[in-house]
């Protein structure tokens, strides 16, 4: 795979990261199924129950547990087929060689077995014990404690120089414990780059202005392309990718800029693409598997989550992806995408729930 340069953390402090993917030790392998942001108040009280404390029945459950990868009307899970194309589409587009690139899966069997590209996670048992976790980047990680431990998947591998995540849900409570630059070390002198905590019932972000495991400040998660269901023939969220060079801006519902500088031609974390409706491959070209990643594309669309090579996106760690599956998927053309302004899914600043065409808003204000 690419190298990819970009902070989860502090903008201004460069971190070489690189995706690389493990396939030993994955418990669990899933990936569920414009303005910018501001730190403007948060839901009011009467609306916070039904905006961001939505319940379990309402999302798509997680293999594995009974939670689901946040709630139905989160805007990771919400379609963008009606959406206007942003006024800085083409802008965008040019500064990340739209022209002549195309997709790249940042997953596949290409490391072998034992070591295939993607991003793992595990569904950790319920007696598994919480350890404290030092962080480079305190001031805008939660503290925890987290269910990481010395069995813990790493991506890349427990002995991988890249980014090194660890994703770790808890059944029970439905919790989503996300780190980069994850290094377990026993009697609680484990550290890590920067970690942050999610409600998977829950549609609140994270503070205004911090960052996750991710540049954006967003949940890698929700994001990812899971093999499960690309079998299935569903994926029914958007999906995260990463561009070489981007703003020192963010839009909702991304929470962080990794900006080279103020250039609003250069596209902003959280910046929606979705692929042309009229976009096609025959099925000699692109099989089930690959016409399922294609239909969530123009449906949902991807979400900029990370600085790195232009037009990566991301999936989970499996054995069972094959070089057939892939590499169909590198077909498709960045200049079929535009980017979308979602401005007017936001309900409120600090929460992730998303307006519904032709559903109840519960809790969200009537659009302007």
């Amino acid at each position: 795979m690419t190298a990819r340069a970009s902070v989860p953390g502090l903008s201004k402090s460069p971190v070489l990261r690189r995706l690389a993917g493990i396939g030993a030790c994955v418990i669990a392998v899933f990936a569920y199924s414009s303005t910018v942001a501001s730190a403007s108040s948060s839901p009011p009280a009467g609306a916070t129950t039904s905006a961001a404390a939505r319940t379990a029945s309402t999302g798509t459950t997680l293999p594995g547990t009974k939670c689901p990868v946040f709630p139905a009307d989160n805007i990771w899970n919400t379609k963008v087929t009606a959406l206007p194309v942003d006024s800085h589409s083409k802008a965008w587009l040019k500064m990340m060689d739209a022209g002549g690139t195309y997709l790249h899966p940042d997953y596949g069997p290409g490391g072998g077995k034992k070591t295939p590209y993607g991003i793992p996670y595990v569904v950790v048992s319920p007696g598994q014990a919480l350890v404290a976790v030092k962080f480079e980047y305190a001031s805008q990680s939660d503290k925890g404690p987290y269910p990481f431990s010395a069995s813990t998947p790493i991506e890349g591998g427990q002995s991988a120089s890249g980014d090194r995540h660890a994703i770790m849900v808890d059944p029970k409570t439905c919790k989503l414990y996300e780190l980069y630059q994850a290094h377990y070390k026993p009697h609680g002198k484990s550290t890590a780059g920067s970690g942050a905590i999610w409600s998977l019932t829950s549609n609140k972000l994270r503070p205004a202005g911090w960052t996750s495991a991710d540049a954006a400040g967003l949940p890698i998660l929700p994001g990812l392309v899971s093999y499960a269901e690309v079998m299935s023939g569903h994926i029914d969220h958007a999906i995260r990718f990463t561009a070489q060079t981007s703003d020192e801006a963010y839009l909702w519902p991304a929470r962080h800029e990794a900006g080279a500088g103020k250039n609003a031609n250069y596209p902003p974390m959280g910046a929606r693409f979705r692929l042309n409706a009229s976009f096609s491959l025959s099925k000699s070209q692109c099989a089930s598997a690959c016409q399922t990643v294609i239909t969530a594309m123009k449906q949902y669309g991807l979400i900029l989550a990370d600085n790195g090579s232009n037009w990566y996106f991301q999936g989970t760690t499996t054995s069972s992806w094959t070089y057939t599956m892939v590499n169909q998927l590198k077909q498709i053309p960045a200049r079929e995408f535009v980017a979308v302004n979602e401005s007017s899914l936001e309900c409120f600043p600090n929460s992730g729930q998303a307006r519904q065409t032709g559903a109840p808003d519960h809790g969200c204000p009537p659009s302007s």
